[in-house]
């Protein structure tokens, strides 16, 4: 990734998920990419959420990973020069195991990009919601050139500090919050649009995903 453009590391992980989140980061944080590479890589029927694969096998595949090149990243070409980027976060028990979604899409409503990543190991909810928007437009970003986005978000405390006049006073947002506000910046023309619970986010299963990740551990 360009220096700008690099997803913020993460919050305090386990050995075990910061292994998870390097090859995350490897495959642009699409989690199905990642999971595929990691199961393939333990040995026999296991996997990475797999009950019968130890924390070793698990570190050992990773690792593996981690030593060969990088995939080649083809991210499917859109339809127009418009985005949706879902984004969601995640935190079980509030703070705890806490994840980020995201999801890219064109504006024929085609998903292009699934991203997940794993947020830390004891976060809130607020900062897994700036993590995700900051992943979300990084990723965008990165990959496209987009002129207008629409981006669709459920947290009203994110909404108010981001496009409001409510800076965030939560500790440890702020420079997930100023990074995702300088991105802004970048996009010729963006607006967002609040998610209420009823809605459908497809980003949702992934900020999950990223807790799953999040709760594993300690494994050094």
């Amino acid at each position: 990734m360009s220096g700008d453009l690099q997803v913020l590391p993460a919050e305090p992980l386990s050995p075990l998920a910061e292994r998870v989140e390097r090859v995350l980061e490897r495959f642009g944080y699409e989690a199905e990419a990642a999971i595929a590479a990691i199961d393939d890589a333990v040995p026999g029927y296991g996997g990475l959420f797999g009950p019968e694969t130890t924390s070793a096998e698990l570190r050992t595949a990773m690792d593996r990973i981690l030593e060969t090149d990088g995939p080649q990243h083809t991210s499917p070409v859109p339809e127009g020069d418009g985005f949706v980027l879902y984004v969601d976060g995640s935190a079980r028990n509030n703070p705890g195991p806490a994840g980020a979604g995201a999801v890219i899409l064109d504006t024929a409503g085609d998903e292009l990009v699934r991203m997940g990543r794993p947020v830390g190991s004891r976060a809130d909810n607020n900062t897994a919601e700036y993590v995700a928007l900051q992943l979300g437009l990084a990723e965008l970003l990165r990959r496209y050139d987009p002129t207008e986005v629409e981006i669709r978000i459920d947290s009203m405390t994110v909404i108010r500090s981001v496009w409001g006049d409510e800076p965030t006073t939560i500790d440890g947002t702020e420079r997930y919050a100023g990074a995702a506000a300088e991105l802004l910046t970048r996009l010729p023309t963006q607006d967002w649009q609040h998610l209420v619970d009823s809605d459908p986010n497809p980003a949702d299963a992934l900020a999950t995903f990223g807790a799953d990740v999040a709760e594993m551990g300690p494994s050094g």
